[in-house]
């Protein structure tokens, strides 16, 4: 795998970013054009144009919650490991003033800079970015979803 730094650590997955949101977007957009004119052709039915707008929507729906939920779990675990880092390379847990974004952004430093930036981190109340871009030994995670 290939080293992971700032400038490289944020992953797309093109099945999924481009493709996948394109086609439901397509269907969205062509689901409610056919719905709006069969609402305006009385004579027609509109149970069809009704039912694929709404599986449309239902399919927007899906792709969305299944990348919230699977980053809410991954959060949790995230979390988790860089609590136990912590508690492993100072004997304490993480600082209860670290917001999730930050921890998230710290799983990056290596163990050498880890206890100092999460000091730093609440000291100055960082942002995720700029906990990002002090990193020096960049820890990579080819794991996220």
């Amino acid at each position: 795998m290939e080293n992971q730094d700032y400038k490289n650590h944020r992953q797309m997955v093109p099945g999924y970013h481009y493709v996948l949101s394109l086609i439901i977007l397509c269907c969205i957009v062509i689901s409610s054009v056919v719905l709006v004119e069969k609402l305006l052709n009385p004579q027609e039915r509109n149970v069809e144009a009704i039912f694929s707008f709404f599986v449309s929507l239902a399919l927007a729906g899906l792709f969305w919650f299944a990348r919230v939920f699977a980053l809410k779990a991954q959060d949790r675990a995230i979390r988790a490991e860089e609590n136990f880092r912590h508690y492993i390379l100072t004997g304490k847990p993480l600082p209860a003033q670290l917001r999730l974004g930050q921890i998230i952004a710290l799983r990056f430093a290596s163990d050498a800079e880890f206890p100092a930036l999460v000091q730093k981190a609440v000291a100055e109340k960082l942002r995720s970015n700029d906990i990002k871009k002090m990193i020096v030994n960049w820890r990579a995670d080819h794991h996220r979803v």
